[in-house]
């Protein structure tokens, strides 16, 4: 598969199919004089999981990635008068109210995975993705990158970017194991078990146990030692999204057993012992999930570069990071937004792509890695375990209050104008996205 690359100004080969990676192909396929293939491994698009959480700073790259009338259509918001709510706070033995963060304008906006994908994918031109193409292996000279696929089908192009996840094929050509040791993920010591709940039916539990049905519909998260428990509608406020964690702190670097499964099937009564002597609003979430799955939650390391010439990684691939303040998926769409930038800018070209490349990790490494870093921190703070905080419920409810702001004032435009400085192109060259 080797594309007629000769009257395009650069070509661009995508790993991954997921919301980063389609949407940065998105971005990509408005501006003319691009080549762009997207090599996904599934035979067809598909998204694993279930709601995802988006801050104000994730919503803006989808503004800025013009994806913005096809989020509204599927986003879900905090009913009214809640409608700035990213979470309240609560205790878990008692579900009392601790405090609320707020996000003027946004509050939680959330989505189920699989229909923002769909929704993106809509915006997709055809003749861009290809399907049941397993990257095996990445070669690149002076010239250009080759990437080879299971199926025995290879691809040519100037500047290859893997948005292929958290198991990313990519990232040992980018990073090799022999010269780094071994970055790829681990187990954080976090379970999360899953579940979704019609929202009529939490409603109906909740009074059934005297909880406010109120906690059914505005995002919560019940705080407690070594656990926590969020929920937060999606699809229109018909489905309730529901996790529910618990942390293994008794030794510094806890190992998942061997030959466990990522993902696994359990049982209801398995999730309620560990959540045993929880308040009412916590069992009536729990009592409504019959078959739960639970997920060990696995991250990265803080990654010391993100590429190797013409070898780009983003997203999960460069990044993943555990859930706890939502920020995964944003960060991905951020860098989407930041590296379509500067792609599709006439100024970037065949020529100098690896300079362009150079100046995108410049600008988001410091940033991405902080994110990876406070995610894990705030799983430790909302489990009562945060150095010089622990249990004291008026430290944590002044944290919470104010510790993600910088994470989501960030304005990803400010990364594009930083790039395009270090890259030395001039304020009135074209820009991609304006």
């Amino acid at each position: 598969m080797v594309s007629d690359i000769s009257r395009k100004r650069l070509s661009i080969g995508i790993v991954g199919g997921g919301i980063g990676g389609v949407a940065f192909a998105v971005a990509l396929s408005r501006k003319p004089g691009l080549d762009v293939h997207l090599f996904e491994a599934a035979p067809r698009f598909s998204e694993i999981g279930a709601g995802v959480s988006f801050g104000p700073n994730a919503v803006r790259a989808i503004q800025l990635l013009g994806l913005e009338r096809s989020y509204r259509r599927i986003a879900d918001s905090s009913p009214a008068p809640y409608e700035d709510v990213w979470f309240e706070w609560r205790r878990w033995h008692d579900d009392a109210y601790l405090t609320a963060s707020l996000a003027p304008g946004c509050g939680q906006s959330s989505v189920h995975r699989a229909d923002f994908l769909d929704a993106i994918v809509a915006n997709l031109p055809e003749g861009i993705a290809h399907f049941g193409k397993r990257c095996i292996e990445v070669r690149q000279d002076a010239d250009g990158v080759e990437v080879a696929f299971e199926d025995g089908s290879r691809h040519r192009c100037d500047i290859l970017v893997g948005f292929d996840g958290i198991k990313s094929a990519v990232r040992d050509h980018v990073l090799p194991p022999a010269q780094y040791g071994d970055l790829g993920p681990y187990w954080s010591g976090t379970y999360a078990y899953r579940g979704m709940i019609p929202a009529g039916q939490l409603e109906a539990a909740m009074a059934a146990r005297g909880a406010d049905t109120r906690l059914a519909l505005v995002p919560q998260m019940y705080l407690g030692p070594d656990r926590h428990i969020l929920s937060f509608p999606v699809k229109q406020s018909e489905l309730i999204n529901v996790v529910a964690f618990i942390t293994d702190r008794s030794a510094p670097t806890p190992t998942l057993p061997e030959g466990e499964e990522w993902v696994n099937a359990v049982s209801q009564e398995e999730m309620l012992g560990v959540f045993e002597g929880w308040g009412a609003a916590s069992q009536a979430i729990l009592a409504c999930i019959p078959e739960p799955t639970r997920w060990a939650l696995h991250e990265l390391p803080e990654l010391p570069r993100y590429h190797c010439d013409r070898v780009l990684l983003v997203g999960d691939a460069a990044h993943a990071m555990v859930p706890h303040q939502g920020a995964g998926a944003g960060q991905a769409l951020e860098d989407a937004h930041v590296l379509a930038s500067l792609l599709t800018d006439e100024a970037c070209t065949r020529k100098n792509a690896q300079q362009v490349l150079t100046a995108f990790e410049a600008v988001r490494h410091e940033r991405t890695c902080r994110v990876q870093r406070t995610s894990h921190e705030a799983g430790d703070l909302y489990e009562y375990s945060a150095p010089d905080i622990g249990d004291d419920e008026e430290k944590v409810a002044f944290e919470l209050e104010t510790r993600f702001d910088w994470l989501w004032n960030h304005d990803p435009q400010d990364d594009v104008a930083t790039a395009r400085t270090r890259l030395g192109w001039e304020a009135t060259s074209l820009t991609a996205l304006a």
